[in-house]
């Protein structure tokens, strides 16, 4: 019995029992991290990802773990194998530590909130949710014409607010600027033409005018930036098959798609209403017939 308890006591003895111990706790850490990870990591592609790199960081700490169990003289030394373990785990879930990361940044920094309309990452729509790794948004665009719904929902980690930029149509000034193309024929009265086309973007659009010019001002305080003008103006092109009239105007960032058709709507009636003073153009493309060309040929014997 005595032997046996020396036995025990011998360095030996006790640097396996040491190494055994710390395998275990690797070995259940892996299954723990493995199993927190499929409960929160929702994208699969990620989840995978983080699983198998935790598998690879733990049997790689196992490896060196009883390569140097043998060598290190002191059991102070297994801090630097704790090290290596934190350091390649953080390694590995850089994409998870950015992701909870940029959620505290989003939410203290008010990068975003949900109902806001944003681009990032290339991606366009309105934010229904955001959690601790995900924004999630209900996308506009792609298939679809001007700022209408998909139909999809895109999940995107939170890390792309570290990694580009962010485009967000409703902070500070829920308004944007939109252009409406009027073309009119060259035999067209000008002076009528823009004179319609101003009035009926004024008429129609006095209530985001007027709304947007409080908060604009709000936004030339507080950043670095010029007054431009809210009211709606008219830029006048020639090209070769008519005269463009380029309406520039202020609306809601969500009603753009609806403000630009009731505008061309009310525009093209008042346009018939000038009995031809003022016409729409089209592109025409006029065939020209070749003469016809008489040839004769005639025989020459040598």
């Amino acid at each position: 019995m005595h032997e046996l308890f020396e036995f025990l006591k011998s360095p030996l003895v006790i640097r396996i029992l040491i190494l055994i111990i710390w395998l275990v706790v690797i070995l259940v850490v892996i299954v723990l991290l493995k199993r927190v990870l499929k409960s929160r990591i929702e994208d699969s592609s990620l989840r995978y990802k983080a699983q198998k790199g935790v598998e690879i960081i733990g049997y790689g700490l196992i490896i060196i773990m009883l390569l140097i169990s043998f060598t290190v003289n002191d059991i102070g030394d297994y801090s630097i194998v704790i090290g290596l373990f934190t350091a390649g785990l953080a390694f590995t879930l850089q994409e998870l530590i950015l992701s909870i990361t940029g959620s505290f940044y989003i939410f203290f920094v008010r990068v975003y909130k949900p109902g806001d309309r944003i681009e990032i990452n290339g991606i366009k729509g309105d934010v229904i949710d955001i959690n601790s790794i995900y924004t999630t948004i209900m996308e506009i665009g792609e298939w679809v014409s001007t700022d209408n719904y998909s139909g999809r929902i895109v999940k995107i980690s939170n890390a792309f607010v570290f990694k580009g930029p962010i485009k967000n149509y409703s902070l500070d000034f829920p308004f944007v600027w939109d252009e409406l193309n009027i073309f009119i024929t060259f035999q067209s009265d000008l002076d009528v033409a823009k004179k319609l086309v101003i009035e009926t973007a004024q008429n129609q659009l006095a209530n985001y005018v007027k709304a947007s010019k409080a908060r604009w001002s709000a936004m030339v305080e507080r950043y670095y930036i010029e007054n431009a003008a809210i009211e709606p103006s008219i830029a006048i092109k020639v090209t070769d098959n008519w005269v463009a009239l380029n309406l520039r105007y202020i609306t809601d960032y969500k009603k753009r798609r609806a403000t630009q058709n009731e505008l061309f709507e009310e525009i093209e009636y008042k346009i018939r209403a000038t009995k031809g003073k003022v016409v729409l153009a089209s592109a025409s493309l006029q065939l020209l017939k070749i003469p016809e060309v008489d040839v004769n040929l005639k025989n020459r014997m040598p």
